[in-house]
């Protein structure tokens, strides 16, 4: 039997109030206008060829600690990076070369992207450049070294993540660094002017989220690391909750960075077919193995949480977001020391979510939900037109007839 793995709606029956816009706010975004956005730069940039294989470009993100990379463009006139790499295009990689057997001559044919890829695989070596941005997660954002915040605030509230700056001086190549979506709700939560407006519970705030269309991707802990990869993959999200097979108790969360750092190091394709309950205990052992402390609780707030305290545990935690549950028990601790939150799990809040919440503030155009809803559009596109010449629906599978392996030169397992 298949493991149980799907999306969950919820509703909370808190109704939404939400607060007004504050008296100054117009004032607030004069101020942020004059604030540089090369001056939020936080992470340099990280190059691989664009020739380079998928394997190398990983071993790249893992050796450097970077959690994204810039691909260089073969000729020297065009702009210097074709696109960008990270842990979501990896997880899209996976999940292609784990179920390639499905897809039939159609399937390719109607995707000239997928079927480029899987030709490569056959011939022993797929190329990153054409992996980039394969999740739909990564887009190539850029902006001048003279835009300013609110240019940046507009590229994050449309559902990036991260924006490269370019240099005006030609002494210094062609970009200066990247600035993180995590950078720029750092430097709102230490901007003194808004400290009434962060004071406001979530529940009295836009972040839908919260109410009625929420949408929380889970998987049952029997469910496969496949499983989750899958539908990481299919539902356009970079994690997936994990959720007690009995209580429907949140366990934990797996997300496309575990599955970057734990599946590829392991060079065992076995990986996919464990359950996300062991996964989970792979992914706490490397601290807990060392002083027996648990690094990777599960971190939650309530409706009735401050959004200056979901900011800091954003921040704090390192984590794009947040579990939302119900508060039931009256403790305002955001960790669930016990891992388990018996059937209270309502939603979700991310970094984008509140990076909304501020380009509401200077009028701009938001709508964090807008690339999630192209990636599962075309996720449904592609699976709806498969499904039916196979006879089948898109479903998650508990087992897997072939699995993914990066090093397709030779050997069964490559890609056919």
């Amino acid at each position: 039997m298949a493991a149980s793995s799907k999306r969950m709606s919820f509703t909370l029956d808190l109704p939404p109030v939400v607060a007004d816009e504050p008296d100054d706010a117009q004032e607030w975004v004069e101020d942020w206008r004059s604030v540089l956005a090369k001056d939020l730069i936080d992470s340099r940039i990280v190059e691989v060829d664009s020739e380079a294989s998928v394997e190398d470009a990983c071993e790249i993100l893992l050796s450097e600690k970077t959690i994204c990379l810039a691909i260089k463009a073969v000729e020297p006139n065009e702009e210097p990076y074709v696109g960008l790499f990270d842990f979501a295009d990896l997880n899209a990689f996976l999940t292609l070369a784990a179920t390639r057997h499905t897809l039939l001559r159609e399937d390719l044919l109607e995707n000239p992207r997928v079927n480029a890829i899987v030709s490569a695989a056959r011939a022993g070596r797929v190329p990153v450049h054409l992996v980039s941005n394969l999740s739909e997660k990564n887009p190539l954002e850029s902006l001048s070294d003279s835009a300013s915040l609110i240019s940046l605030l507009e590229v994050f509230a449309r559902g990036a993540h991260r924006v490269l700056i370019r240099s005006s001086d030609p002494n210094t190549g062609p970009f200066l660094g990247i600035v993180s979506d995590r950078r720029l709700l750092a430097w709102f939560a230490a901007y003194e002017p808004t400290t009434p407006f962060l004071a406001t519970p979530l529940h009295s705030l836009s972040l839908p989220s919260l109410h009625l269309f929420t949408s929380v991707v889970t998987a049952t802990s029997t469910s496969s690391v496949l499983d989750a990869m899958r539908l990481m993959s299919e539902e356009g999200v970079s994690s997936v909750a994990v959720l007690d097979d009995d209580m429907r108790a949140l366990l934990s969360a797996v997300s496309v960075t575990d599955i970057g750092r734990i599946v590829v190091p392991s060079q065992s394709n076995q990986i996919l077919n464990t359950p996300l309950h062991q996964f989970i205990s792979l992914i706490k052992a490397p601290d807990g193995s060392t002083d027996g402390v648990d690094r990777y609780p599960v971190y939650a707030v309530s409706p009735s949480s401050l959004l200056s305290f979901t900011i800091q545990k954003l921040l704090a935690t390192n984590s794009h977001r947040l579990f939302i549950t119900r508060d039931t028990s009256g403790s305002t601790s955001p960790i669930i020391a016990s891992g388990r939150i018996p059937g209270n799990l309502t939603g979700i809040v991310s970094i984008v979510d509140i990076l909304s919440l501020f380009a509401r503030l200077a009028h701009l155009d938001v709508d964090p939900a807008r690339m999630r809803r192209h990636r599962r559009a075309s996720s449904a596109s592609t699976n709806s037109a498969h499904s039916a010449r196979s006879g089948s629906r898109p479903s998650s599978r508990s087992g897997v007839a072939r699995t993914p392996s990066l090093r397709t030169g030779s050997g069964s397992n490559a890609p056919r």
